[in-house]
């Protein structure tokens, strides 16, 4: 009619995701081409060599030490839309002598969920929080990330849960050993409070980060692993951390309760200190105790196993 405002029919909007890709691949290539400048021949054992226009490695001098082949690598440099395995970047990774933050950025641009060659805890959370961790001792105190990945502890928090220092890195999860043992090897007395709050604190931190790949992964692991824990992903409940007593049990000496505090680490984002604190005196004492155990066991005395069996585990178990 006339006199009526005429309303514009927008077209659908397209579809952004082949220019993210498009954008990423580039971001890769050059990301890539950086890092292969700043490695001379030398740093890899490589003699110099005669008439090197560039600085740094060649590209088929890179594909020659990652063990892939040059016309592959020359794709990856140039953004070209190609696929790349988890072991081809760990080699590549390894040749351009990438650090943590370095690898975990090749790692995101090119799709790939995980970081799967195991690092030093100095490379993943720095000698000062190292230092910082070792001067809390002999209160338990480790570094957790948004996902409960135990990026370093102390001697104190790896006595206290040995299962987390005597497993692969990727396993190094409280929340994946929580869900994962049977019952009767559980650390905790009061899981039936913590685990909820625990899994709720996880669903708060997983909003940031809804639809990257290495969430999705570990949450279907999560499911997947653990009816529990899928009962309650499904509620998705919300909570924010904060200052809880949580009470362990190890079947030597008995119950330890501890009060947990988080701090933030500047830097680190994501990333907190969390100390554990005796509630009482006695709870002090059974630290002690439990420190002073030469070999203690691992879960309960049925499933169990002494850490001096597991260390030997794990050592085999490394081996290539």
């Amino acid at each position: 009619m006339a006199g009526q405002p005429q309303t514009r029919v927008q077209p659908p909007a397209r579809s952004t995701a082949p220019a993210r890709r498009a954008t990423r691949r580039t971001e890769l290539a050059a990301f890539l081409r950086s890092r292969r400048a700043r490695i001379s021949p030398a740093d890899v054992g490589m003699p110099p060599g005669l008439r090197r226009r560039t600085p740094g490695l060649r590209r088929e001098e890179v594909a020659q030490l990652a063990g892939v082949g040059v016309t592959w690598y020359t794709w990856l440099e140039q953004g070209r839309p190609i696929n790349a395995s988890v072991q081809v970047l760990d080699a590549v990774a390894r040749v351009l002598q990438l650090d943590v933050t370095e690898r975990e950025h090749l790692y995101r641009l090119a799709g790939i969920p995980f970081v799967r060659e195991p690092v030093s805890d100095a490379e993943v959370v720095g000698q000062e929080v190292l230092g910082i961790l070792d001067a809390l001792d002999p209160l338990p105190a480790a570094v957790y990330n948004a996902r409960y990945d135990v990026q370093a502890s102390n001697a104190s928090y790896r006595t206290l849960w040995p299962m987390t220092s005597v497993v692969q890195r990727w396993e190094r999860n409280v929340l994946y050993k929580l869900f994962t043992v049977p019952e009767c090897c559980s650390t905790f007395v009061n899981s039936s409070e913590e685990l909820p709050w625990m899994v709720a604190q996880l669903r708060r931190s997983y909003g940031r980060h809804v639809g990257e790949p290495a969430w999705e992964t570990f949450v279907a692991l999560m499911v997947s692993e653990s009816p529990r824990f899928a009962q309650l992903w499904a509620k998705a409940d919300v909570a924010a951390p904060g200052r809880r007593v949580k009470i362990f049990r190890h079947h030597e000496i008995g119950r330890i309760a501890l009060t947990s505090t988080s701090l933030g680490i500047d830097g680190m984002a994501e990333h907190r200190i969390v100390v554990y604190t005796p509630v009482s005196e006695e709870d002090r004492l059974q630290i002690e105790r439990l420190r002073g155990l030469d070999d203690p066991i691992i879960g309960c005395r049925k499933h169990g196993s002494r850490l001096s069996e597991a260390l030997t585990d794990r050592a085999h178990t490394a081996r290539p």
